[in-house]
């Protein structure tokens, strides 16, 4: 960088640019003030090469910038004093590991200490304006690193931001978007009047149609309009589009949510002190409303409002349906469904971040050993509940929530049927879900234990470990040696879907032409 000359400072007064200190703005070697006009700037500030500003209203640097990053921000727990720490390359697996520290405060300091290492290592000195970027109507930028080729048109307020871009996924704030304390990284598009504070925005996620955001997290493809989000961790491809949509107090992912979705964090009228888990691929159907604590189990689907605080993590694939004082759970249900198999399906098509570079680590298994774990629990609690509650009753009730007699023969037929399909595969592991990356238990322990012996001392190689544990996950999966039974429940699964498809037709959901599609598209 080098320090504007003074023709080109008379060219930029010229063109109706202030500064009280010019000395103090520094400018890359191949830097032209052609396209810099009615701009006012304050403070320290670099900018790079081909670099376009029109119509600013003020670019400033004041002291104690943070830029957003090394900033802690409680999700979940709204009432907490903090449990996850912004810096431009966070990962959805290092945010899972935050939250998972519980009550090791050991850990968590050697995290925040690793961060902030990182961090100084990489923070800007003053706001810096990268290469190629285009810059134009915004009113305020304050304490901003902006990375290459980002455009900002019509922002209103940018407040200790960094955008952390790539060539190959730059970054989109548009109008009237007020940003503070924030992170974003490649691909990010943030537009429409969206106002986000103290919240991180993840590669290639959107938000926008005036969705406001606190003390939240965003990772990889998420897509959010129009609602609103409170200590929100929401992994990857986690949606909602409507208004009158909150995301509050919960952990999310692979999430869809319905028109009018709610979640409560007051269940005892105690401050926002609760929380809850919609486990990997979950849905809530239009007007929906959850009391946390609650955890919904994988994939499963929840209508009504759910009052009773269920765990059904060990029922994945269910239906969970409010229905005033009780909540019915339908085990299984969702597995042969349309809605599942579309969803499974276009995932990793809709992976919008560049191959070259993906922070965050997705498995995009559907029937994994995370889930099928889950599955051989629950096909154990079932039979115990016929067991120990009879076989002639009509409801079997558990902790939070009633099954019905045949909800409960069928969802075990569902759950046979799934491990079928799998197999059977010999992991011998449990396994968890770090937000996107299925892990097993035990690798997650001893990768806390080298955090603790100092064998993990820094970002860089927490990383290295996370991307060595997805890379390790086809061996640690386990492999199957019933191929033949596998092909045949495969079959059968997909009979199920078509059957559903042909439901919907009948129904008058679907026209003839479209269901056709569909079926025609399954294997």
């Amino acid at each position: 960088m080098r320090q504007l000359t003074l023709n080109e400072i008379d060219i930029l007064t010229a063109q109706g640019c202030r500064c009280d200190s010019w000395q103090h703005i520094m400018v890359g070697e191949n830097f032209s003030t052609d396209s810099i006009r009615n701009v006012r700037m304050e403070g320290e500030i670099h900018i790079g090469d081909n670099v376009r500003m029109e119509n600013v209203g003020i670019v400033r640097t004041t002291d104690g910038a943070t830029f957003g990053e090394d900033y802690m921000i409680s999700v979940k727990n709204e009432a907490g004093s903090g449990n996850v720490i912004l810096y431009s390359a966070l990962t959805a697996q290092t945010a899972a590991l935050m939250m998972k520290t519980g009550n090791d405060t050991e850990l968590f300091m050697t995290l925040r200490r690793m961060i902030s290492e990182y961090v100084n290592r990489h923070k800007p000195v003053c706001t810096t304006i990268g290469n190629n970027v285009t810059i134009t109507d915004c009113r305020e930028l304050t304490n901003v690193a902006i990375g290459d080729g980002c455009e900002l048109c019509g922002a209103s307020r940018l407040i200790d931001c960094t955008l952390s871009a790539m060539p190959e996924a730059t970054i989109y704030i548009g109008d009237d978007v007020i940003m503070e304390n924030v992170v974003a990284q490649a691909g990010a598009t943030i537009v429409d009047g969206a106002r986000l504070y103290d919240t991180f925005v993840g590669e290639a996620c959107h938000i926008g149609r005036g969705f406001t955001s606190e003390n939240s997290l965003f990772f990889a493809n998420s897509h959010m309009d129009n609602g609103e989000a409170c200590a929100a961790l929401c992994g990857p491809f986690s949606v909602s589009h409507h208004k009158a949509s909150l995301l509050i107090g919960g952990e999310y992912s692979f999430y869809n949510a319905g028109s009018s979705t709610n979640f409560s964090n007051h269940a005892y009228k105690m401050g926002p002190i609760h929380y809850g888990t919609m486990e990997r691929g979950s849905k809530t159907a239009s007007g929906a409303h959850i009391l946390w604590p609650a955890t919904i189990g994988a994939f499963t689907m929840v209508m009504g409002k759910v009052q009773t605080h269920p765990d059904t993590s060990m029922l994945p694939f269910s239906y969970v349906i409010g229905s005033g004082r009780t909540t019915y759970v339908v085990p299984g249900r969702n597995l042969c469904t349309v809605g599942t198999y579309r969803d499974v399906t276009k995932w990793p098509k809709r992976d919008k971040r560049p191959a070259s570079r993906r922070l965050s680590l997705i498995t995009f298994d559907w029937l994994s050993p995370y889930v099928i774990e889950r599955i051989k629990a629950g096909l154990h609690y079932l039979h115990t509940l016929l067991e120990e509650q009879g076989y002639e009753v009509e409801e079997y009730e558990c902790p939070g929530f009633t099954i019905k007699a045949r909800a409960l023969r069928n969802g075990m037929d569902l759950y046979e049927l799934a491990l079928r399909m799998y197999g059977n595969a010999n992991s011998t592991s449990k396994w968890t879900d770090l937000l996107g990356l299925l892990i097993p238990t035990d690798a997650l322990e001893q990768l806390k234990e080298d955090i603790h012996s100092g064998d993990i001392d820094c970002i860089e190689t927490l990383e290295d470990r996370f991307k060595n544990i997805y890379e390790s996950y086809e061996q640690w999966k386990g492999f199957s040696e019933n191929a033949a039974t596998t092909e045949s429940a495969h079959e059968e699964w997909l009979n199920a879907i078509r059957r559903d498809a042909e439901r919907e037709f009948e129904m008058g959901d679907v026209d003839e032409e479209m269901m056709n599609t569909f079926v025609d598209s399954l294997q």
